[in-house]
């Protein structure tokens, strides 16, 4: 029963203001009188109040980290215009697409005009807002620096959002390109590969090695391939619940992407430049050095990295310089140690570690075009030697049985 009594609902309302004009919106309450209750402390007279139904097929496009570093934009962009933080989160909201983002910023909303302060009332999110961000909005409101400290946050998300990008834009055309080729292989091998063994059946002669393979195989996938689809949806399925439920997977996973050939500089440089864009933020946020180095730790997106990063903040407790800190791990470039101990010699630690973050920023871009361009003609090698080879394989017979003739 109190798990049904805390629900929160979306109500939908109108009435009219302070002024007397008519408005109309939404809002998040328990129940239709504590929504009227809400409205009420807001100013506003509430006239109709309604429960909203609840969308088909679960609302809609789901929240994405994008969408979440464009809210934190365009918040920044009107509390440093001078606009109020309740009317923010109502502009805001009326310019989102996504329903369940629009119901989101109006649920904050509405903590807000209660009375509740902004790091709170998104930390009620986390699935959305994690720690690092509600400490630096936290920091804002505490120092009263808040439109300034969105535009930091709103700045480390879009950096963070355009590196996830770039790695994605890698791997995306290539994966694609190989999974067609696969379905395609799959399609000729149950249905075209089949119509040629029954012309095969009737020349009465040896067929060459190759095209009985490629028979063999038709066979088998024409018997099994359901068994096979299934084997690899449930050998997915193994490999994601491993790599939550075993750490040591998840470290052997990491460790595995940091070693492998031109994929694992690319990871390295985009865990170097997520440690530096964090960090910069946090410190220059205020945050503590110590503070500032769990929140990256938990940034770090490799758990290599974290454990080095762990022990950089155990280093600096114990009264060790970052530099030293850092140094003593062996993990990190030679470049971030000189400016990090630039940044500590100069007192201007977040401004060298955001130049960092932009070097290593630029380097995962040019490394991911790079790759890009070689993966063309590998693409195109794997496409031939799959299509190419089946063909070979099927017209291999009737070139021979033409030799003979």
């Amino acid at each position: 029963m109190a798990t049904s009594a805390s629900k929160q609902n979306t109500f939908t309302w109108s009435g009219t203001d302070r002024n007397g004009r008519v408005s109309k919106g939404e809002i998040s309450a328990q129940s239709s009188a504590m929504a009227r209750a809400q409205l009420r402390t807001q100013g506003i007279v509430p006239k109709a109040v309604r429960k909203k139904a609840k969308p088909l097929f679960g609302g809609g496009k789901p929240i994405k980290p994008a969408d979440v570093a464009i809210f934190t934009r365009q918040l920044a962009t009107m509390m440093k215009a001078g606009v109020p933080l309740v009317q923010s989160f109502d502009i805001v909201a009326e310019g989102l697409d996504k329903p369940k983002m629009r119901d989101l910023v109006i649920s904050i909303k509405n903590d807000v005009a209660s009375g509740s302060g902004l790091a709170p009332s998104l930390a009620k999110y986390p699935r959305y807002f994690d720690e690092l961000f509600c400490s630096l909005v936290a920091s804002g409101e505490g120092s009263g620096t808040l439109e300034v400290m969105l535009s930091r946050v709103a700045t480390y998300k879009e950096k963070t959002e355009q590196l996830k990008a770039k790695i994605k834009k890698a791997m995306t055309y290539p994966t694609a390109v190989v999974i067609v080729a696969l379905v395609v292989t799959g399609i000729l091998l149950v249905k075209v590969v089949p119509q040629f063994a029954e012309t095969f059946r009737s020349f009465g002669s040896d067929l060459p090695a190759f095209t009985l393979l490629v028979l063999g195989i038709s066979e088998f996938v024409q018997s099994w391939w359901f068994i096979m689809a299934l084997g690899l949806v449930a050998t997915g399925y193994a490999f994601k619940e491993a790599k939550i439920r075993s750490e040591a997977f998840a470290v052997f996973l990491d460790r595995l992407a940091l070693r492998l050939p031109v994929v694992g500089g690319i990871v390295h440089d985009a865990i170097i430049a997520r440690f530096s864009r964090t960090l910069a933020t946090t410190f220059a946020a205020g945050v503590p050095l110590v503070d500032a180095l769990n929140s990256t730790a938990g940034a770090a997106g490799n758990s290599v990295y974290r454990t080095a990063i762990l022990q950089i903040r155990d280093d600096v407790t114990t009264g060790s310089t970052l530099y030293q800190s850092i140094k003593s791990t062996s993990m990190f470039p030679n470049m971030l140690l000189q400016m990090v101990s630039i940044g500590e010699e100069s007192g201007a630690l977040d401004e060298m570690l955001d130049k960092v973050a932009n070097h290593y920023e630029e380097a995962v871009d040019n490394a991911v075009d790079s790759l890009s361009s070689l993966m063309e003609p590998v693409i195109m090698s794997i496409l031939g030697v799959l299509v190419g080879g089946l063909m070979i394989a099927m017209y291999l017979p009737i070139f021979m049985l033409g030799s003979v003739v």
